[in-house]
């Protein structure tokens, strides 16, 4: 998932109702036509976030490449790595309306190389280019609210942001799982960019006029940071190469493996704060506590509509819908988190809905036995995103009480990186332990039963989710080291 979703939103309570109503408003003249155009964005981004997931079962079958169904996935978050750190850079020195219209013509595109795809790797590699997209458009999206609106209207918008999640969470899977089913899935693909247009016609201009270029125009332009874009393309590459290793399980493998190795360690060492990797009490500890949270928990996810095509014969339309009571939890926690009264008890809650999302994995496999209801997981799942909303939107919050003002930025950054990185490794784990059990194997297995047969591989399943919820378990020990006891002056 993108850093847009409400699992990012940290809005405090007054921002649903204050601003945004009154004539200077986000949606007064001023800022309506700017409101309108970068939420329909990140409403689309939304909804195709859920389309995707329910149409992947289908496509991956019908390209015969299950094997390869976690690389669908982290395939977008590789590249978006990569283009996080380069959008950052490019919006700061020339604005954010190349990066912002780069991204979306790449995140549009990559649709369409997805929807038409005849294979699974050029499935996966449009699914690459997306992830281009999308993440210069994260970023590109931060820089525009920084410049175009005044602080005091921010939380509005961010909390536009967050309510634009909410209804793709529930209508994205039926919309999505009727049209594979009556029309086919590649046109969950390539009919989502023409929906983009609107929003285009209506945010470029007004970006052009509130946001274009540099924040200081009379200020010399500083030079691109090399050093961290290279250190970016090093994560990217190295974590492609390991999952590539990954999904080959076999002796030359290794080569790519070390390769991969060789680059990732010292570019994670370099964009990470020192202490990560042994989870160092404050800093260290928030931003490790973001990529536990959010590796374990969208890895697992991401094999859930799978699992419940394959092993209990729904309907890409049901299975996606299993999901879909998520994205209103997942709001609630974060708006549960913000109130005031909670603050001093901010780590409890953090360890709390680890545990949460720990218990929601480990009880999803439950429905691998036919006599547990499928309902199961959606109440499961719904109890995991209301923890995932507290996790998450409090290391947003714990993140910038850690960080002096000229380190905010950085630290961010950061954050974003243990997200993105943690969901590209943990889901190319599990994608690589789903393919070593039989995953290969699951799609014909389901045609299989599809025609009377019997045929059914929990195990492939039952190896995806199980080590998450060790992960997400760890990931509550965590949390207990976010607090310190050092004052950072802000």
């Amino acid at each position: 998932m993108t850093a847009l979703e409400p699992r990012d939103a940290d809005v405090a309570p007054a921002a649903l109702r204050t601003e945004g109503t009154g004539p200077e408003g986000v949606l007064g003249r001023t800022y309506r036509a700017l409101s309108v155009g970068i939420v329909s964005v990140v409403f689309l981004i939304a909804f195709e976030a859920t389309a995707v997931g329910t149409a992947m079962p289908v496509a991956a079958r019908e390209l015969h490449g299950i094997p390869l169904y976690a690389f669908a996935f982290s395939a977008y978050f590789t590249t978006s790595l990569f283009a996080m750190v380069l959008s950052g850079q490019w919006a700061d020195r020339r604005g954010p309306l190349a990066p912002l219209a780069t991204g979306i013509s790449a995140f549009g595109a990559g649709l369409l190389l997805s929807g038409t795809a005849g294979t699974m790797w050029m499935f996966v590699a449009g699914r690459a280019v997306q992830g281009l997209g999308g993440g210069l458009v994260i970023v590109a999206l931060y820089v525009v609210i920084s410049r175009a609106y005044p602080e005091r209207l921010r939380p509005s918008i961010m909390a536009a942001f967050a309510a634009s999640w909410v209804i793709p969470s529930v209508v994205g899977p039926l919309a999505a799982g009727s049209v594979t089913e009556h029309l086919g899935w590649r046109w969950v693909f390539v009919g989502i960019p023409v929906l983009v247009v609107f929003p285009l016609a209506l945010a470029l201009p007004a970006i052009r006029r509130m946001a274009s270029g540099p924040a200081d125009p009379a200020a010399p332009v500083e030079p691109y940071d090399r050093r961290r874009i290279v250190l970016a393309l090093g994560i990217s590459v190295g974590a492609g190469l390991l999952q590539y290793a990954g999904q080959e399980r076999n002796w030359f493998s290794l080569l790519p493996a070390a390769a991969g190795a060789a680059l990732l360690v010292p570019a994670v060492r370099g964009l990470l704060p020192p202490g990560t990797g042994r989870a160092a009490r404050g800093l260290p500890s928030v931003v490790l506590l973001r990529g536990v949270a959010a590796g374990s928990f969208i890895a697992a996810e991401s094999f859930v509509p799978l699992m419940l095509v394959t092993q209990r014969g729904l309907s890409p339309t049901m299975a996606g819908l299993s999901l879909a009571a998520g994205g209103g939890t997942w709001a609630l926690g974060s708006y549960v988190q913000s109130r005031p009264r909670l603050e001093p008890h901010r780590e409890p809650l953090m360890v709390g809905g680890m545990l949460l999302v720990a218990a929601a994995v480990a009880a999803a496999p439950a429905v691998l036995i036919d006599a547990v209801p499928v309902w199961t997981v959606a109440v499961a799942w719904a109890f995991g995103c209301f923890g995932m909303g507290m996790v998450i939107a409090s290391t947003s919050v714990t993140l910038l009480k850690l960080s002096a003002p000229g380190e905010a930025g950085a630290n961010s950054a950061a954050l974003q990186i243990s997200d993105g990185l943690s969901n590209v490794l943990l889901l190319a784990a599990g994608g690589a332990a789903f393919a070593a059990l039989g995953g290969g194997a699951v799609g014909a297995a389901h045609e299989a039963t599809a025609q009377g047969a019997s045929g059914s591989h929990p195990g492939a399943f039952a190896v995806v989710f199980l080590p998450m919820a060790a992960v997400a378990l760890a990931g509550a020990w965590v949390a207990t080291r976010v607090r310190t006891h050092e004052v950072v002056p802000m």
